[in-house]
This record gives C-alpha cells, sequence and structure tokens, in this order.
C-alpha cells in the first residue's frame, strides 16, 4: 500500500497554492448589506493571510505548516461561497456549493 497521499510534499504545497488562487480568482463578492461586505473583507483578509503563511513557510521548507496554512486559506474563500457572500459560479471543484 502506497502512502504517497499521505506525504507533504513541496508539490503538493504548490498544487494547493495555485488551487486556491484559482478559487480566490474565480469567486466573485455577492455581499450586499454593509455588514455582510465587512464580513467578507474580513474573510478575504484572512483568506489572504494564511495564504501569505503558507508561502512563507513553504520557502523555510516547513512543509506541514505550508500544507496546513493554505488549507486554512481555502477554507475562507469555501466558507464565503457556502454561506453566500461570495458566487462560486458553480463551481464544484473549488467550493463546496450552497
Amino acid at each position: 500500500m502506497s502512502d504517497e497521499g499521505s506525504t507533504v510534499t513541496k508539490e503538493k504545497v504548490e498544487k494547493y497554492l495555485e488551487l486556491t488562487a484559482e478559487a480566490r480568482g474565480k469567486a466573485s463578492p455577492i455581499a450586499e448589506s454593509e455588514e455582510d461586505v465587512a464580513r467578507l473583507d474580513s474573510m478575504m483578509r484572512m483568506c489572504d493571510d494564511y495564504q501569505a503563511d503558507a508561502k512563507h513557510f513553504l520557502e523555510k521548507g516547513d512543509l506541514v505548516r505550508a500544507f496546513g496554512a493554505i488549507n486554512y486559506a481555502h477554507a475562507w474563500i469555501d466558507a464565503a461561497v457556502r454561506i453566500g457572500l461570495m458566487d462560486g459560479h458553480g463551481d464544484d471543484r473549488l467550493f463546496t456549493l450552497p
């Protein structure tokens, strides 16, 4: 039995960095109220901060923290789509659609 899927590699982290960047570029804001726009802005700041953290950890060779951080980053975008603050444009590969 191969444990390839349980190993964090530089390539795997880079794949998820690309996937998250793709999701960040595809999802579009649909928040309408001032309160929802502020919530979405906060969520996307968290996404961007975790994405930056992932890149930092990758540069330092800390693959486990890089992998964790990029998954948190993607989760923030996914959550914004799921709760209706962003439109995922029907893409169930990048997002958990409502």
